[in-house]
Formats: structure tokens, C-alpha cells, sequence
């Protein structure tokens, strides 16, 4: 008899887990396509980039802070036209 009562608690935990987790998954209802809502941190190629275009740039955030590659092709850019322009030649 113990037993038995054992494999009942377990066939309910299942089925509570299992009625949990639909909920959590939205009731059978397939998950929603996600969209993209990161902020584009674009700024013009074809042009020196201006005081403006550095006050409007803004990095997506990762999961632990911004997305390094786009700030460091950033500052690699910044510091290439910061050299030009003490260096005319």
C-alpha cells in the first residue's frame, strides 16, 4: 500500500508541473515572434562623424552591459579620425 500512495504523489507532482508549466507558457498559445527593439547605434560612413552624430548615438544592451564590439568599433573609428585631423597630410 505505501507504495501505491508513492506513485500517486508522483503522478500528481507530474501533473502539477505539467499544468504549471502550460501556464507559464501561455495556455497552449504559441509564444509571440520577438521583434527587434534594440536602438540602432549607426552613424554615418561616409562622412567625418560630427558632435551630433556622437550625441545621438545610443548601444543596445546586452545582457550584462553594452554590446562591446559596437562600442569598441566606435572608439577605433573616433580615435582613426582624431589622428587624421591632428595629422593633415
Amino acid at each position: 500500500m505505501p507504495q501505491a500512495i508513492m506513485w500517486l504523489f508522483a503522478v500528481l507532482i507530474v501533473l502539477a508541473m505539467g499544468g504549471i508549466a502550460m501556464l507559464a507558457a501561455g495556455r497552449g498559445e504559441p509564444m509571440k515572434p520577438a521583434y527587434d527593439d534594440r536602438p540602432d547605434a549607426r552613424v554615418p560612413a561616409d562622412r567625418p562623424l560630427t558632435a551630433d552624430d556622437l550625441r545621438r548615438v545610443r548601444f543596445s544592451l546586452a545582457f550584462r552591459g553594452y554590446r562591446m564590439s559596437e562600442v569598441d568599433a566606435l572608439l577605433a573609428r573616433l580615435a582613426h579620425e582624431q589622428e587624421r585631423r591632428a595629422d593633415p597630410e
